[in-house]
């Protein structure tokens, strides 16, 4: 039998077929809890975290549903339930990014960013809270350094991160007397598929970045994933509504 933090627990993580989501959701099975992998599009790479946490012992399901604009919120957390009997923790961690001058802002970029980092972690929290056991659960939101940076050409990323923080924080007061926790980790640079994709490692940008975080180097899923994992546990039962950094110290 698994054993861990967070054994007993079920978990739902959006944005988990790779990357930082992939990564938190082997972690929270490590740490004994069943995890939902949340996907979009990507059932492969689903299929490879599913069968990763199985071959190491853990507990885990595929569930696809887009939660652009919430439309699919409720299915997901349905999903979950059905699945495993209850849901006690949600990672937020699906978004989008590109950057992009003002010039070259458009409506459709903006909407897509806002639907997704935004409304759809609003939404989708709104279906799970209200599948949480009367005791409650927590909520985990992937925000951005970003958010307080602010560089230039991230005026919509940065704009949809700080949003992130004002709803963390305000879910925070809302569903604390409901013994629901809501907390945000804000990740720096981390080398993900889609930062490769974007063309932003190698070369000056990932020089400047690296220059400028204390540590000196680029982050790894897995050096985000424990945060996570410590913040849904009962170790951090007297946490709520912050703000934490982890980004080498940018």
């Amino acid at each position: 039998m698994r054993a861990g933090v967070l054994q007993g627990k079920v978990a739902i993580v959006t944005g988990a077929s790779k990357g930082i989501g992939a990564g938190i959701a082997r972690a929270m099975a490590t740490a004994g809890a069943d995890v939902v992998v949340n996907y979009a599009s990507d059932a492969e790479g689903a299929g490879r975290v599913v069968r990763a946490i199985g071959e190491a012992g853990g507990s885990a399901h595929a569930v696809r549903a887009d939660i652009s604009g919430g439309a699919e919120a409720a299915a997901l957390a349905d999903a979950a339930v059905a699945r495993f009997g209850r849901v006690d923790i949600l990672v937020n961690n699906a978004g989008v990014f590109r950057f992009d001058p003002l010039e070259a802002i458009t409506a459709d970029e903006f909407r897509r960013h806002f639907d997704v980092n935004v409304l759809g972690l609003l939404l989708l929290t709104q279906a799970v809270v209200a599948r949480f056991p009367p005791e409650g659960g927590t909520v985990i939101n992937i925000g951005s350094i970003a958010a307080h940076r602010r560089a230039a050409n991230t005026a919509i990323y940065s704009a949809s991160k700080s949003a992130v923080d004002a709803l963390t924080q305000v879910l925070a007061k809302e569903l604390g007397p409901r013994g629901i926790r809501v907390n945000a980790i804000k990740p720096g640079a981390v080398e993900t598929e889609g930062v490769h994709e974007a063309g932003l490692i190698g070369g000056e940008y990932e020089a400047s970045l690296v220059s400028q975080t204390p540590l000196g180097r680029y982050g790894q899923p897995d050096d985000i994933a424990p945060v996570a994992v410590f913040l849904a546990s009962d170790a951090a039962r007297w946490i709520t509504g912050e703000l934490i950094n982890v980004s080498g110290g940018r």
